[in-house]
């Protein structure tokens, strides 16, 4: 039977309340070096099967609504031309996107609040974005873990997007929560 882990950034996003379920639960703080470190020692720590990643993200495409699953991810700030193409790290041959094995939605992180779009993101094919699940999949990756994400929508990556996030950063708990009873 799995053994899972739930890494989410903030305990905002479960408006502060705990899970009904006997599943451990990491808050890895915002961002790509934050989500890795706690996912690290997340992963020593609680040694699951599978690391279920849930959290908010700015959506590119507007057709996408509410709780999504993410099926690959890639890094949108890793630039580091011309040493490599945009989102690939030099003289690494970790894969540039790691795939959930899940259907679902393209997801591009970075360390930053998107509230533009970019065009490399729209020819890159990325649907939706967030800042940690790059990180979280690729020690996922590098440790042998399977890992699956959810994505609440909080906003369209646009001028407004900080002050929608702060409003609706809480909104997806009960629909992961449901998708959780799917699971387990």
């Amino acid at each position: 039977m799995d053994k899972p882990l739930i890494v989410t950034a903030l305990p905002q996003e479960f408006a502060y309340e705990p899970i009904p379920h006997d599943i451990p639960i990491v808050f890895t703080g915002l961002g790509k070096l934050n989500a890795g470190i706690a996912a690290m020692d997340a992963i020593a720590l609680h040694k699951p099967s599978v690391v279920i990643n849930f959290g908010t993200a700015g959506r590119l495409d507007t057709s996408i609504n509410g709780l999504v699953e993410i099926a690959e991810v890639l890094q949108r700030d890793m630039m580091a031309e011309p040493l490599a193409p945009r989102g690939r790290t030099p003289f690494d041959d970790t894969p540039y996107l790691l795939e959930s094995g899940f259907k679902g939605v393209r997801c591009a992180t970075g360390d930053s609040f998107v509230t533009a779009v970019d065009p490399w993101l729209i020819q890159q094919n990325v649907q939706i974005v967030d800042m940690e699940l790059f990180a979280l999949a690729l020690v996922c990756h590098r440790k042998g873990i399977a890992w699956r994400s959810f994505k609440y929508i909080t906003d369209n990556t646009d001028d407004d997007a900080g002050d929608h996030w702060q409003d609706k950063v809480h909104h997806g708990r009960d629909l992961f929560l449901t998708k959780l009873d799917e699971i387990f």
